[in-house]
């Protein structure tokens, strides 16, 4: 069933650049050395996040989206473990977990072909098989009582998070999602669509706001799906980036007050910030600077209970800024906590 790989000394070894008079946050987090018992020795180590993986495409590729998201959980570890261990970043704090290891299932769409009806279907079969892995690890970090930080996947996985957060709490959960899509749709198989969509059919998922959605991006129907819906809120990256008629930090509020009244997850979509290469990079979406005020503001909320980067997909030239930027957004959820 379990598909963890932890992460051990011996790839920190090879991933950490030691510098004299320098201490990196590396240097400084936990690890766990047996796979047996995930959920007791969290429950026994005295830290408050753990760090998870999840390297695999296969929702975006359920979704005729463009892959890549299976190599960011990668590119975040060369530099978040390099990055410098100080009053700040409060490494000691933290858990390195690992990361599921979806290796086969990335091999299996690897010979599937995107314009074949029975292709996609047998992907969206596969994503169910992930959704199964995903729920359970969350689920064992949840109930040891720590905050997990999901790096990498598709926006199927927020699926997964969900109910494993829901589970482990007894009960159904909350979520914000700065997104420029709301990944409500048609539950037509499991997809990086409609992760919402089934965590909301079957009772995982209570309030649900989406922050900055994209008007160009989200169809008539989902508009009015969203509108009649009193459990579900939004606003648009056009309403308040472009036309400027809702203010950020009033909407941060709008949002806070829709989702922080019990436990809530924190999902971050990079397709939504500017730039940044993702399964459907935009030109025009919220500056890094934005997208991590956001995440401040949201994880300094007592009952802000997981943090979720997707979608991010890291070219060999990139790599490195996807993994600085996951850094910082790491970085921000541990600090927004303590500040």
């Amino acid at each position: 069933m379990d598909k963890l790989v932890l992460f051990n000394k011996n790839t920190l070894n090879i991933l950490l650049n030691k510098r004299p008079g320098e201490s990196k946050f590396g240097q400084h987090v936990s690890l766990l050395t047996s796979i047996s018992n995930i959920y007791e020795q969290l429950k026994i180590l005295d830290v408050t996040y753990v760090i998870l993986g999840l390297p695999e495409d296969v929702g975006v590729f359920a979704n005729h989206g463009k892959t890549g998201a299976s190599k960011a959980w990668d590119a975040t570890l060369k530099v978040l473990l390099n990055i410098q261990s100080n009053t700040f970043t409060k490494a000691n704090n933290v858990l390195i977990l690992g990361h599921l290891d979806f290796s086969e299932e990335q091999l299996a769409i690897s010979k599937l072909n995107p314009s074949k009806k029975k292709d996609i279907i047998k992907a969206r079969e596969i994503v169910s098989i992930i959704d199964n892995h995903v729920t359970h690890i969350i689920h064992q970090i949840v109930l040891a009582g720590k905050k997990p930080i999901i790096i990498g996947g598709g926006h199927n996985n927020a699926y997964g998070n969900i109910k494993g957060t829901s589970l482990a709490l007894g009960k159904p959960i909350n979520v914000v999602n700065l997104d420029a899509h709301a990944d409500l749709r048609d539950k037509e198989g499991r997809h990086s669509g409609n992760g919402f969509s089934y965590a909301y059919a079957e009772g995982f998922i209570d309030n649900y706001f989406v922050f900055g959605l994209h008007e160009n991006y989200t169809s008539d129907k989902n508009f009015k799906s969203l509108d009649k819906t009193k459990t579900i809120a939004y606003n648009t990256f056009e309403s308040l980036e472009v036309r400027k008629e809702l203010k950020f930090n009033r909407e941060l509020e709008r949002a806070k007050n829709h989702v922080s009244i019990d436990n809530f997850g924190i999902e971050i979509d990079c397709d939504a910030i500017e730039n940044i290469p993702s399964s459907a990079m935009t030109p025009s979406g919220f500056s890094v600077n934005r997208t991590r005020q956001f995440l401040h503001y949201f994880a300094k909320h007592k009952n802000a209970s997981y943090l979720y980067i997707c979608e991010a997909a890291p070219t060999k030239k990139t790599a490195t800024q996807v993994g600085k930027l996951i850094t910082y957004l790491i970085t921000d959820f541990i600090k927004a906590a303590n500040g």
